[in-house]
């Protein structure tokens, strides 16, 4: 991260991803999800407690990622940001997720449900469907 006028920037950009994998920190092991992700770090959402400090190492291992490894810098709300160790297989592993797995991640905006009446009168509830042109 680079500092201008005592604000911290990053980097590199993140995007927004869905990838499902867990943390490891010393002998425990969490559940997590990457909400965004860039070459430099990742944010992730926790699925249970996690016991690391700001400053701890950490390791996560995601089936499109393989195993990357960091230091967490933040951690809020079961959130927690992670800088990747600089080198260049996490450059690699997340450059080939963005060209062989990633896919654009797009808001799920909420449906109503929809009645139909069927031909005795009856009203039937189906639920609307929605398509997005990839």
């Amino acid at each position: 991260m680079t500092r201008n006028l005592k604000i911290t920037a990053r980097k590199a950009d993140r995007k927004s991803c869905r990838v499902f994998g867990h943390v490891k920190y010393l002998n425990s092991q969490v559940d997590a999800r990457i909400l965004n992700l860039s070459v430099t770090g990742a944010a992730l959402e926790m699925k249970g407690p996690f016991h690391a400090a700001s400053g701890s190492k950490v390791r996560i291992e995601a089936e499109n990622l393989g195993l990357l490894e960091g230091v967490i810098r933040w951690k809020h709300n079961g959130r927690v940001g992670i800088q990747f160790d600089v080198n260049s297989n996490a450059r690699a592993q997340v450059s080939s997720y963005f060209r062989f797995f990633h896919k654009e991640v797009r808001p799920v905006l909420a449906t109503r449900p929809l009645t139909i009446s069927g031909a005795n009168g009856d009203r039937t509830p189906h639920l609307a469907a929605s398509t997005l042109k990839s």
